[in-house]
């Protein structure tokens, strides 16, 4: 089982995944582990270097739950993948789930230092489906509708 898991933030996707990890005994990668400078949230890693990487993830294994709302890095891994899970619970849950999220400490040094990008966050969150880069609903749209194999969209979280 090979699942990518993708959606904006807040929309259920670390759970989902975490579920699904636990379940089946596969192996998680948390997108943002990659994508960003270690310890340095929102200042991005060389975009050729991270691809390198997920690739060498997700080919170098044989069952595994990746998720994150890059939706290109989302193609990219669609070669390998046995299941495409879109979460799409909308914006307001999604506002919802972060104004909640508990400290993650593999992302920030503090819970402060999490709160102190929240209002950021929040901003983000509130237009991912008015803006067009790869983390939005269009591109989103995009990959799960245009994907043949094995996908299920989650609109209401449990």
């Amino acid at each position: 089982m090979r699942v990518l898991v993708f959606g904006n933030s807040g929309s259920g996707k670390s759970h989902r995944a975490k579920a699904l990890t636990a379940t089946h005994g596969l192996v998680h990668l948390d997108l943002d582990t990659i994508v960003w400078e270690p310890g340095r949230i929102a200042v991005p890693r060389d975009p050729a270097v991270v691809k390198k990487e997920l690739l060498a993830f997700i080919q170098e294994r044989d069952g595994w739950v990746v998720e994150g709302c890059y939706g290109d890095l989302v193609e990219a891994a669609l070669p390998w993948c046995s299941e495409l899970v879109f979460m799409n619970p909308g914006a307001a849950v999604c506002l919802d789930n972060n104004r909640r999220r508990p400290w993650e400490p593999h992302k920030y040094d503090s819970m402060e230092a999490q709160q102190g990008k929240l209002d950021f966050l929040l901003q983000w969150v509130e237009q991912y489906y008015t803006r067009d880069d790869s983390c939005s609903y269009h591109w989103h749209r995009r990959v799960y509708d245009g994907f043949d194999g094995n996908k299920v969209e989650i609109t209401t979280l449990d």
